[in-house]
């Protein structure tokens, strides 16, 4: 399959007070279309920033991040923003869905920033809202809704424009884990079905065996992981722990 993200060499450097944190040393990293990354590690390793990265919410010091062979340092702030917009979905831990805003409008809202309007979009909104299960809450409030009925308001948001590639930052880090397994699944299915490109940052191990390749970050640098079979194995030990 084509390579959908391509991380070479990428530096990332933070100033924290006098000291100079480097987040990211060198990192390569590349993606297919279709496929499905785990990016583990412990706190302060770079997952976030790699994820960040990686959606054009930052450019790296040095080094190169592509899209579809697109060099993001070299758009605009403008072309920057059309991309995330079209081409990528961001899902957090924390939902970041704005309070004051229905379920249906803050699904809606992707849609309206990049001009898309009217009946279509309100259908758009609509089916994803039903495909996540949350069709029902549409004209609620966020402070109305449980955390997981939160989150899949958050990931229906991501998804309904239809991006190429979704980032999930820790997407089950505030949910029970039967909550967390269900949103598993929906991130599953949404993928296998549109053929989005996932890479998922998370501490749970059953979340990371979910997907096909593990990606570990240590202080800044990529991490040897493990085989392919390996990972299987994983991925069936977290799935028979959390049956």
């Amino acid at each position: 399959m084509p390579e959908l993200l391509e991380l070479n060499g990428v530096v990332k450097h933070f100033r924290r007070g006098t000291e100079d944190v480097v987040a990211l040393d060198g990192v390569d990293l590349t993606v297919a279309e279709g496929e499905a990354v785990a990016l583990v590690g412990p706190s302060g390793s770079g997952k976030s920033t790699l994820l960040h990265l990686a959606g054009g919410l930052d450019v790296p010091d040095a080094g190169t991040v592509r899209i579809d062979g697109r060099d993001l340092a070299e758009l605009t702030v403008a072309e920057r923003a059309r991309l995330r917009r079209r081409d990528v979905g961001f899902v957090f831990q924390f939902f970041h869905l704005l309070p004051s805003l229905s379920v249906a409008e803050n699904v809606e809202l992707p849609l309206l920033l990049d001009g898309r309007r009217g009946r279509a979009a309100r259908a758009a909104v609509a089916d994803v809202l039903e495909r996540v299960g949350v069709g029902h809450r549409a004209d609620h409030l966020p402070s109305e809704l449980s955390g997981g009925e939160m989150q899949r308001a958050a990931i229906a948001r991501a998804v309904v424009g239809g991006p190429r590639l979704l980032l999930a930052d820790e997407p089950t880090g505030n949910l029970d884990s039967a909550t967390g397994r269900t949103v598993l699944d929906l991130l599953s299915s949404l993928v296998r079905d549109a053929g989005t490109t996932l890479v998922m940052v998370t501490h749970d191990e059953a979340a990371a065996a979910r997907t096909g390749r593990l990606v570990r970050l240590l202080d800044g640098h990529l991490a040897p992981v493990g085989n392919d079979a390996e990972h299987a194995d994983a991925a069936d030990d977290a799935a028979s722990r959390s049956a």
